[in-house]
């Protein structure tokens, strides 16, 4: 008598299960507005930085200036080139929340960058306090 082994079933192929959550999704998505979508990034890299600038609770445990120095980077090139698109009601207060964590940064710094190279200063120009 021969051993025959249990047939598995195939994988199943993603492609062939439509997903009705993904098509709602992207039908959500079309409808928000470009400005709303602009300032959500905005306001992740701003809260991000912050926590890498250790100004979150436990803050020393979290502090990465490095990290930081990219998220500020990001945030100075979106605020920057977005600013004309989403107009100064919103763009006034990122670039408040910008130009605050480019001060944090700097007075967290053991050695602070020159005026006008520190993170998004490319962008900002030199940020005085």
């Amino acid at each position: 008598m021969s051993e025959q082994s249990p047939q598995q079933p195939a994988a199943p192929n993603p492609a062939d299960q439509a997903d009705p959550g993904f098509d709602a999704m992207t039908r959500d998505i079309a409808e928000v507005p470009a400005v709303e979508v602009i300032t959500t990034v905005a306001v992740h890299l701003m809260s991000s930085a912050a926590v890498n600038l250790g100004l979150a609770e436990e803050g020393e445990d979290h502090k990465d200036l490095d990290e930081a120095r990219k998220l500020i980077q990001a945030l100075a090139g979106l605020v920057t080139a977005s600013a004309t698109e989403i107009g100064s009601y919103h763009a006034a207060p990122l670039r408040d929340g910008l130009k605050s964590l480019q001060l944090a940064f700097r007075e967290a710094s053991v050695v602070p960058d020159e005026p006008g190279q520190g993170p998004g200063e490319k962008f900002t120009g030199p940020v005085y306090g």
